[in-house]
């Protein structure tokens, strides 16, 4: 992953057409996905201990908005902020959204990422990696946390997801899924 080519960046068309949309339908939408994680999966924000009352700022770096994500154990949150209005942070940890998402599904090697400089993080280091193991020991997978969104449709959700999650990653270039559940 030394290449930066490796890792795709979203096309510059995109992000012009993301740059004006409200932000609130995105961060209910991502609420709702982490307060299921939260239910699904306390041991992820109970693995942080007080690392969970940090601030982290998710920026990817080829979207136009970043997120601030309190990973508090009795009730985490997420904010969606625009790039101009994204302080107030802990601990920082940037990339492309193929980066991140390589990250979070563990098709991605958190040092080979920071060492290539594909990721950067700044601020509270102990905190990152509390984070990052958290995550890689909860083998976190976003189709599956989508799904299970939908309640008693969940299962039907996911089944039509996984159907269409190879098409969308080999269009898109970004890991959409955890490898072994694709």
């Amino acid at each position: 992953m030394n290449d930066a080519s490796a890792l795709p960046a979203l096309p510059g068309a995109l992000r012009l057409f993301l740059a004006p949309l409200p932000l609130a339908p995105l961060e209910f939408a991502l609420q709702r996905l982490v307060t299921s994680v939260g239910r699904r999966k306390p041991g992820l924000f109970a693995r942080l201990g007080r690392q969970g009352d940090k601030v982290f700022l998710v920026d990817p770096t080829d979207l136009p908005f970043a997120f601030l994500m309190l990973p508090r154990r009795d009730g985490p949150r997420i904010e969606a902020r625009r790039r101009d209005n994204s302080d107030g942070w802990d601990a920082r940890i940037a990339g492309t959204l193929a980066a991140l998402l390589g990250l979070v599904h563990g098709t991605a090697d958190g040092d080979a990422l920071f060492f290539s400089r594909d990721i950067v993080i700044e601020g509270d280091m102990e905190a990152v990696l509390a984070l990052r193991n958290a995550i890689d020991d909860t083998e976190l997978d976003l189709v599956a946390e989508m799904a299970a969104m939908f309640g008693g449709k969940g299962e039907r959700v996911e089944r039509i997801a996984r159907r269409l999650v190879p098409m969308a990653s080999r269009l898109s270039g970004l890991t959409l899924t955890r490898w072994d559940r694709s």
